[in-house]
């Protein structure tokens, strides 16, 4: 687990942290590189490799899934315009007929306490003033997802002694009912009241269509997970065409902590007033592209 550390507090730095190659694609890609495109530093920190994952190509093989989402990831990060990822160097837990009851490196059978050190200290190198993490429900319930969110929460909680006072803000991906109740028509089996959030609980709306390109080359080069047999490419032409528009269009935030006031809501951004970070808000980004 690496990353190069800040001299300073100088250059506002966004830390991302998710379970598997992929999860950053599907939730914050726009985001992302919306403010890597604004001069933030964005570290994205992943739990695991995806070693549990599930092929999606018909007829392709892989000898290692792990270091194949691992490159998979590295290339998603190249086209989301952000640096090289992190990696915690946890196990995937899988899912169904997959999970790894028996992985003592599995992300579902480690205490999230011992989560929580490492990402205080990663929080203690790379010095982030935001932190961004799955929501209370991990989007779909998926337990490595939630023990990100735990293990998250609590890194942020209990960084607050650090110099500068530790990150000073904390988000949550946001799900509106609505977009949750579209999941759900596709196959998930989601109450859209429990895995969505009303309009008043998203605290941050980010227009990402600028960025809809990045997206879509982030989610293709995540290619075991985005194959025929996938959720995305079992979908009809109008399934997918009304995900696309919830997913490229906007992202969403709530907030999940704070140590600095919040003097206007809905917020503008993800920094809005974040101390010494006001700029980020109030600049404008480069032409879009990937």
């Amino acid at each position: 687990m690496t990353a190069a550390p800040l001299p300073h507090q100088a250059q506002p730095t966004l830390l991302a942290v998710f379970a598997h190659p992929d999860d950053e694609a599907f939730s914050v890609g726009g985001t992302l590189t919306h403010y890597a495109r604004r001069g933030v530093r964005v570290v994205l920190a992943c739990a695991t490799r995806g070693e549990a994952g599930k092929i999606t190509v018909p007829g392709m093989t892989v000898d290692d899934l792990g270091q194949q989402r691992e490159a998979e990831l590295r290339e998603a990060c190249r086209v989301l315009e952000i640096g090289e990822p992190v990696f915690l160097d946890y196990h995937d837990s899988g899912r169904y007929e997959r999970t790894r009851h028996d992985d003592p490196l599995a992300l579902m059978n480690v205490n999230p306490l011992d989560v929580e050190v490492k990402l205080r200290a990663l929080i203690e190198q790379v010095r982030p003033q935001v932190v961004v993490t799955f929501d209370p429900h991990g989007g779909y319930g998926h337990v490595d997802h939630l023990q990100i969110h735990r293990a998250t929460t609590a890194a942020f909680f209990s960084t607050g002694h650090l110099p500068g006072g530790g990150p000073q803000r904390l988000y949550y991906t946001a799900m509106s009912h609505e977009a949750a109740a579209g999941i759900a028509r596709m196959g998930q089996d989601l109450n859209p009241l429990v895995y969505g959030v009303s309009a008043d609980t998203v605290a941050v709306r980010l227009n990402v269509a600028a960025y809809a390109e990045n997206k879509k080359a982030a989610l293709a080069a995540h290619g075991t997970q985005t194959g025929a047999e996938s959720l995305l490419g079992r979908m009809t032409p109008e399934e997918r065409e009304a995900l696309e528009t919830r997913m490229l269009g906007t992202e969403g935030f709530s907030i999940g902590g704070t140590r600095t006031p919040i003097t206007r809501y809905p917020l503008r951004g993800l920094f809005d007033g974040v101390t010494g970070c006001e700029e980020v808000e109030e600049s404008e980004a480069v032409a879009p592209g990937v």
